[in-house]
């Protein structure tokens, strides 16, 4: 575990530092990048689809639509950071990595009963720890960008935003079951094998693509719209 955790944290604190290098350089890094990761998940999800048994009408209709959802992803990323800031991105990254971390810690230490079949490794326990880590580093995160300067973001610490940081984790969880879902279907272990401790790129950002979407259209509602 402990050799397993340390490939995923040196990973983990690379694609970080590259993340934020990108997101703060320019506009151009920032869709370079989020146009690179999205071509690597498009790829891995054709692996994958590929190799699960369905019928020639409906595969090519699954990546037709898996590729629509990676190009609406990308607008809305780069929406979000013209129009809201870059501080908002990473909120909403950081929460998806805490949940990422938070789920595989507790979930390891502690163990227990499974919380679903197809996913044999999750647990209870690391789904509640994924929600406490996602609340603990987002937290964090808020407080140390209000120390920075106070007019960076609107967040306020109130019963809606740990409902939308809960929420949050509650995405990221849902995403992963859903890539652990096609990958029990495909009969592989790992979406690929390009980032040491994490497989593929899907199986780091599986969370990230589905819960930053969902992610901000809960902000909007729950904090955003009630700050305004």
């Amino acid at each position: 575990m402990l050799s397993n955790f340390f490939k995923r944290t040196i990973t983990s604190i690379t694609l970080i530092t590259m993340l934020i290098f990108c997101l703060y350089y320019n506009d151009i890094s920032w869709k370079v990048l989020v146009i690179f990761f999205s071509c690597l998940c498009f790829y891995e999800f054709y692996n994958l689809i590929n190799k699960i048994n369905l019928s020639k009408i409906f595969k090519p209709i699954i990546i037709f639509l898996i590729s629509l959802y990676l190009y609406f992803f990308y607008l809305l990323v780069i929406r979000i950071t013209i129009e809201f800031g870059e501080e908002i991105i990473l909120i909403l990254l950081v929460a998806c990595i805490f949940s990422d971390i938070g789920g595989y810690v507790i979930g390891k230490l502690i163990g227990g009963r499974k919380l679903i079949s197809i996913s044999p490794n999750k647990t209870i326990s690391g789904a509640l720890g994924s929600i406490i880590f996602t609340i603990f580093g987002t937290s964090l995160l808020i407080i140390l960008l209000k120390k920075i300067d106070l007019g960076l973001i609107e967040i306020k610490f109130s019963l809606l935003s740990y409902l939308w940081m809960i929420l949050m984790s509650i995405y990221c969880q849902s995403g992963d079951l859903f890539i652990s879902y096609l990958k029990r279907k495909a009969k592989v272990k790992d979406t690929g094998n390009i980032l040491p401790g994490h497989g593929g790129i899907l199986d780091r950002v599986d969370g990230i693509i589905f819960a930053i979407p969902f992610g901000f259209f809960t902000y909007n509602i729950f904090i955003f719209n009630s700050s305004v």
